[in-house]
């Protein structure tokens, strides 16, 4: 029962690492080749056109940062509540 906590912590720790990683890697043309979408992929293409539409390079940015915060929040909230050892300590 100790280790289900911290099993999910790490779980949604690694999920928003990958996404984090994932389009890091597809900005920088290593990731996933350009005809299957990917927010790494769309900033990329789209910075050409920064000046202009800033937008397209933010919303993807954006939402690669929404992401990687909701999975740690998740994370963060599952712990809180299935930790055994946090019961009773308000």
């Amino acid at each position: 029962p100790h280790l289900v906590p911290l099993i999910i912590v790490w779980g949604t720790l690694g999920i928003s690492t990958t996404v984090l990683l994932e389009a890091t890697l597809s900005y920088l043309g290593v990731g996933v080749q350009p005809p299957t979408p990917s927010w790494g992929n769309i900033i990329f293409e789209n910075q050409t056109y920064f000046q202009s539409a800033p937008w397209l390079v933010f919303i993807p940015g954006f939402a690669i940062v929404v992401l990687a915060l909701a999975f740690n929040l998740v994370g963060d909230a599952l712990r809180d509540v299935l930790d055994p050892t946090l019961r009773g300590s308000d």
